[in-house]
């Protein structure tokens, strides 16, 4: 199971396995605050299309479509992913303002939308 979280937002007993899945470490957060278990940049969006998007809303569907093609470029780090799952929980932690257009949240979609 997979939920989503906003790595500045204090860590609690139910998140699980806490995963950043931002390719950049968050501003201003110290790695005792973000309590991260794992940091998982490989499986973020490429810097070119991170750039592209540049979290702008009107390219929010592009910019799932092209991450699902690098997604399922990487299918070690998305069994990874759902292998931890299957253990227990794992919230995808993220910096990105935007709690509904992020890459957490576009990856959460493509890991429920096809289990494996």
């Amino acid at each position: 199971m997979f939920k989503l979280k906003r790595v500045y937002e204090p860590p609690l007993p139910d998140d699980g396995e806490r995963v950043l899945v931002d390719r950049l470490w968050p501003r201003g957060m110290t790695k005792e605050r973000a309590a991260v278990d794992l940091w998982m940049k490989e499986i973020s969006p490429s810097t070119e299309l991170r750039k592209w998007f540049d979290h702008d809303p009107a390219k929010w569907a592009g910019f799932q479509q092209r991450y699902r093609k690098e997604l399922e470029a990487r299918p070690e780090l998305v069994g990874a992913l759902r292998e931890m799952a299957r253990q227990g929980m794992v919230t995808l932690l993220y910096g990105a303002r935007n709690q509904a257009q992020n890459e957490a949240v576009a990856l959460k979609a493509f890991l429920e939308a096809s289990p494996g």
